[in-house]
């Protein structure tokens, strides 16, 4: 008996490490806040949700954010990573008045078109944004076997203060093969997103230091 309750411990201790590594940075009251996007998905098989602390106003953040993409801002992420692999992603530390623009039925792509296997690229669309609070991209069939969002946004914490948070919400894949290739690759996945939004922390908070950020809000 005590085998078996130290053996249940240690999954239960174990499954606990997991989630944390998963849900990255994130509160259990964010994993619980309802975000645009989650009516998307009603009813996810899978739900995970990483977070981080910007001491910046709200709306630099925005600014960074909302320039995300392939041919865009790029990813803020492992740049060099990801061109390894051809991707042709550079993430840029400027503001650019061309990319401070996403409306519904807008794409994100993260794979250009031409690359390895994926001729015609890659890209998800925008379903919904909320100017200044969230983005939510959408990945459904038929471009996609199965449906999921994956959704940013912006939380304040007083004037000059916020938590950036990024939620994916996804049905069940329907093949065994398909839950095998996504659970392989969510170790990745969770590396990726953790650094895109350090990416986006580092870049807004350089840029209130620099005195040419969004300034806060007088109380």
């Amino acid at each position: 008996m005590k085998g078996v309750l130290v053996t249940a411990g240690a999954a239960v201790a174990t499954a606990a490490v997991l989630r944390g590594a998963r849900d990255w940075g994130a509160t259990a009251a964010e994993r619980s806040l309802p975000l645009p996007g989650d009516e998307l998905v009603a009813e996810p098989a899978d739900t995970v949700t990483r977070a981080v602390g910007i001491a910046a106003p709200a709306a630099e953040v925005w600014r960074w954010l909302v320039q995300i993409g392939q041919g865009r801002g790029g990813m803020y992420s492992y740049d060099r990573v990801e061109n390894l692999l051809g991707l042709d992603i550079h993430s840029t530390d400027e503001i650019r008045e061309e990319w401070q623009h996403l409306d519904v039925g807008d794409e994100v792509v993260l794979v250009r078109p031409g690359w390895g296997p994926l001729e015609q690229g890659y890209a998800l669309p925008v379903a919904r944004v909320v100017p200044g609070e969230a983005v939510v991209l959408l990945q459904s069939p038929p471009r996609h076997p199965w449906r999921a969002v994956w959704t940013f946004a912006i939380v304040p914490v007083g004037d000059d203060h916020c938590r950036l948070l990024s939620r994916s919400r996804a049905e069940r894949p329907a093949s065994r093969a398909q839950r095998l290739a996504t659970a392989a690759l969510e170790p990745v996945t969770t590396v990726m997103t953790r650094r895109m939004l350090l990416g986006i922390r580092e870049r807004a908070e350089r840029s209130v230091r620099s005195g040419a950020g969004v300034p806060a809000v007088a109380s």
